[in-house]
């Protein structure tokens, strides 16, 4: 039995524990939270559940095997690091660290002391992913175009982080998830008009040969979006979030070229096939990270969604606050 205890209760944190006090496997021992309102609510709904304010109660603590840890991400590597210490195997709330340096510490103790990071990157755990991932390892899209995504919304506005590490760590892990190849350079451009955050950003992503990824972030549109096209040489599909059925539609649509002796342009020509909505599995996907995270402590497997995995995220994530504070300028990865 995996005894884990949460630090963070705030907006994400109810989700996650009673994801993880409602599987098999293990058992929500301990919460805290520095907002005495957020464990009056904790009492309600974790009954037989210890309340604390003090996160070393939990970081050092005998009876606990597991840290979640679901705070802002300026804290995230204090409370990450001093739980790898004292041993505690670790979940972390997206994005993984506020800096580079923080996420390769992070991995390297870990890595030391035989300890299994999770970085919560839910969206891995969908089925629309896992679907788009399945497409693009069985080939049927051909070699990737492009991955282009708008994750718009009214709010919500953060204090700590602009819309780029609030918004776009959704869409750099799902890249990282489903795109084998790893980004050469980011490019993102911004504004801030209400709080010195930037709140409408957009980030272009270059790989290796001639894909590439952009990203549309706002925290002011006044509808919400969340819809992602990916185009390849073979199909192009677009991943609508906000759709109860029929997530995913995939198109027989492409182009081609052809370049015949003796003619000065060349000759283009347009497929336009069927479209077919792919079943898509139904299941929660916190509830499947939670056991998949149990899982790998268990059997001492390092996930799919590990630090290194976050690292990369972070890296990007770094590379276009670089871009966005230059205004725009190319920022190796």
């Amino acid at each position: 039995m995996l005894r884990i205890g949460l630090v963070g209760y705030g907006y994400w944190g109810p989700n996650v524990a009673r994801n993880f006090g409602g599987i098999e496997g293990a058992k929500l021992v301990a919460i805290c939270d520095a907002s005495p309102t957020a464990l009056a609510r904790a009492k309600r709904q974790c009954p037989g559940v210890r309340l604390t304010r003090n996160a070393e109660e939990l970081l050092t603590g005998n009876d606990i095997d597991a840290v979640a840890v679901i705070t802002p991400v300026a804290s995230h590597y204090t409370l990450a690091r001093t739980a790898l210490l004292n041993g505690k195997h670790v979940f972390v709330e997206k994005p993984f660290t506020c800096n580079v340096e923080h996420g390769e510490e992070l991995v390297e103790l870990a890595h030391e002391h035989n300890l299994t990071i999770m970085v919560d990157h839910t969206f891995l755990f969908t089925g629309a992913v896992r679907k788009i991932r399945e497409l693009i390892e069985e080939g049927a899209l051909g070699n990737l175009y492009y991955y282009d995504s708008s994750r718009v919304n009214l709010g919500l506005f953060q204090h700590d982080v602009n819309v780029i590490w609030d918004l776009a760590p959704h869409d750099l892990s799902i890249m990282d998830y489903v795109i084998h190849a790893r980004p050469e350079a980011v490019v993102a451009t911004g504004e801030a008009h209400l709080n010195g955050h930037a709140d409408v950003a957009y980030i272009t992503v270059y790989f290796p040969g001639n894909t590439i990824a952009h990203i549309n972030v706002n925290w002011l549109s006044p509808v919400k979006v969340r819809t992602t096209l990916i185009g390849g040489e073979k199909k192009m599909l677009v991943w609508n979030d906000l759709e109860n059925d029929e997530k995913i539609k995939v198109y027989d649509k492409g182009v081609q070229v052809t370049n015949r002796e003796g003619l000065y342009e060349l000759l283009v020509s347009y497929r336009s096939g069927d479209m077919w909505a792919p079943r898509i599995e139904q299941t929660e996907a916190l509830k499947a990270e939670a056991e998949y995270f149990v899982d790998c402590v268990e059997k001492h497997e390092s996930p799919f969604n590990d630090g290194a995995a976050g690292l990369r995220v972070v890296k990007m994530l770094s590379a276009a606050q670089q871009s966005l504070k230059e205004r725009g300028r190319a920022v190796a990865v």
